[in-house]
């Protein structure tokens, strides 16, 4: 299996990569592990990887043009090409958890690409255009995603037949078959502080590659960013972890835009995820 991460700090790497059983299943040629410094992908003298963002806000975004520009020197598959085979990851607090059960499902795959988070977020047309998935490892902070893929690179790698000296070992840990461990990514929360998933965050260039940051960001107008913010955190919320809303408390107005939603989704997403 291959690994391939992306990351500001591929340095971090170095002590994850060399203990224990990931060292082991590397030497052996189980896995191969490439990690790549997003700043060889900018084009300026200070090699800058983030902007503000759009709209306003606290905070700097990573900017959609190196991540795409590393992705495809290391020749990952166009989103609507990829197989079932090969998977983009983005580690964001807004993804679904990692668990047991995402790090089996992540063994079919014969290439695995994480893309590491940081700052206040990752420009929302990376997890579009470009991921597969964004996952998270857990409801807390961390400084960026370098930790939570050293964990699912871990996690993934050790239930690889011949990654354990005894395989029985597996079947017998505690999330044998679904639950979970660990976190994230960036440096905000997985939840903002009303209960939500963050909204989409967006930065420099306006377009790119045809992909357009949403119109209402660059209105001016702080009551319809407001408004449009809530809505995506709570689409983003009923997609990724409905189970949230469970402790949320929503006005009459964030009712109307759950009910607006759910009418709105595909019948089949809305079945499964709403």
């Amino acid at each position: 299996m291959k690994f391939e991460i992306i990351s500001i700090f591929p340095d971090f790497f170095r002590g994850p990569l060399d203990y224990g059983i990931v060292r082991r299943a590397r030497e052996t040629g189980l896995i191969d592990v490439t990690v790549r410094d997003l700043r060889e992908f900018t084009h300026d003298k200070h090699r800058t990887v983030d902007d503000r963002p759009f709209g306003g806000g606290e905070g700097m975004v990573l900017k959609v043009e190196p991540i795409f520009e590393c992705a495809e020197v290391l020749g990952v598959t166009p989103k609507d090409k990829r197989s079932a085979k090969e998977t983009v990851v983005l580690l964001s607090p807004q993804g679904r958890m990692f668990d047991q059960g995402v790090a089996e499902e992540l063994t079919h795959c014969e290439r695995i690409i994480m893309i590491c988070g940081r700052y206040e977020g990752v420009d929302e047309r990376v997890a579009e255009e470009l991921a597969d998935r964004e996952v998270s490892v857990g409801n807390f902070v961390l400084s960026g995603g370098e930790l939570g893929a050293a964990i699912i690179l871990d996690a993934v790698t050790r239930l690889l037949p011949g990654a354990l000296g005894n395989e029985a070992s597996n079947k017998q840990e505690s999330f044998s078959s679904a639950s979970a461990v660990v976190n994230g990514d960036v440096p905000s929360s997985t939840c903002s502080s009303n209960g939500l998933l963050d909204y989409p965050h967006y930065t420099r260039p306006v377009e790119f590659r045809g992909m357009a940051v949403p119109e209402v960001l660059s209105s001016g107008n702080h009551d319809q960013i407001r408004k449009w913010r809530r809505r995506k955190a709570l689409e983003k919320t009923l997609r990724n972890r409905p189970d949230l809303l469970e402790g949320t408390e929503l006005s009459a107005e964030d009712q109307r835009l759950i009910a607006e939603i759910q009418k709105e989704a595909p019948e089949d997403q809305g079945e499964r995820e709403l």
